[in-house]
């Protein structure tokens, strides 16, 4: 297995693990959101960015991730916003491969700390996330203005 960053020939395989994300989630954005998002995680002027996991030539996993500015240290911040595995990946370690990449480039970026969400009722993923982090006890609360 290889973790490297997204590249723009990756799109349609990056869009197969994209949309695989979406329906764990039970969303479906629309194709030009799709296109926006991957245009913005390939372009090295945005502050956010991709990894892939490849093995045998085939991509199995992304991450996303975006790094912020915070009132509470001179770092930025890096959000990991979506991890991703296919299902007959699990379990196998990617998942940890494609988190320790973005600690990686987070501390490349000097942040002073990387974070995420998850749904409460993930609880493989979370099995995971208790091994590599540690949970904050946070609660999200918000509201869609579009």
């Amino acid at each position: 297995m290889q973790v490297r960053k997204l590249l723009k020939q990756d799109y349609q395989n990056w869009l197969s693990l994209w949309e695989g994300y979406q329906n764990f989630y039970k969303v479906n954005l629309t194709a030009e959101l799709s296109q926006l998002t991957f245009n913005r995680l390939i372009d090295e002027c945005e502050e956010m960015g991709c990894f892939v996991l490849e093995a045998d030539k085939e991509l199995i996993g992304l991450v996303h991730y975006i790094f912020h500015r915070s009132t509470w240290t001179e770092g930025n911040y890096c959000y990991l916003q979506d991890l991703f595995v296919k299902t007959d990946n699990r379990a196998k370690g990617c998942g940890k491969i494609l988190i320790e990449a973005v600690y990686a480039e987070a501390h490349k970026q000097n942040c002073s700390r990387v974070y995420w969400l998850t749904q409460e009722t993930n609880y493989q993923a979370r099995i995971l996330y208790d091994q590599v982090a540690v949970n904050a006890g946070f609660i999200q609360y918000r509201k869609n203005i579009a």
